[in-house]
């Protein structure tokens, strides 16, 4: 499979089948992690590998949005280092990209669940606790999110997309597409 088929493949999996994944195919997806680009290559993000069924279980409750970790063969929590980079998210968000579109080929299926909150500090400061709490994640390092991984129960429909001349602008905002 190449970039733009997993790219064009990639859907949030929350069903996965009780199947675990072999540990070879786990380092596969965190090496993406690690190969992931940083600005100035600074170590700004971090990951941590859950396989545990009782610890994701307990990490499924870190925000009502994410029961789907419960289930997953593993999870990778993704954290970041402001102490080290201004833009650890933008770099953790990179390397979430990695990791889920590694796992699209690979065969797994994916799914992100956010735990760093921009707009709510005091949502966000619960949420990275109980990851922090639970993983023993040292107080300097923030939590952006944990993606959960397994072996799709089944695959989802395309979604019908926004249509592209929405999204994607030529030469300004709104600027029309000349060739």
């Amino acid at each position: 499979m190449n970039v733009f088929e997993a790219i064009s493949k990639r859907r949030e999996i929350t069903q996965f089948l009780g199947k675990s994944i072999p540990s070879e195919i786990l380092e596969r997806v965190l090496n993406a992690a690690f190969l992931a680009p940083s600005g100035n290559n600074l170590p700004s993000r971090e990951f941590i590998l859950v396989t545990d069924r009782e610890i994701l279980k307990h990490l499924a409750k870190t925000t009502p949005y994410m029961p789907w970790l419960a289930n997953a063969a593993a999870g990778i929590v993704i954290t970041g280092c402001p102490n080290v980079s201004k833009y650890w998210i933008q770099d953790a968000s990179i390397a979430s990209g990695f990791i889920w579109l590694s796992a699209v080929e690979l065969g797994l299926g994916a799914a992100f669940g956010a735990v760093f909150h921009a707009e709510d500090h005091i949502e966000s400061n619960s949420r990275e606790t109980h990851v922090r709490k639970t993983l023993v994640i040292p107080e300097n390092r923030r939590v952006l999110a944990i993606m959960g991984l397994g072996y799709p129960e089944k695959q989802p429909a395309s979604k019908e997309l926004i249509p592209k001349d929405e999204i994607i602008h030529y030469h300004k905002f709104n600027g029309e597409h000349n060739n």
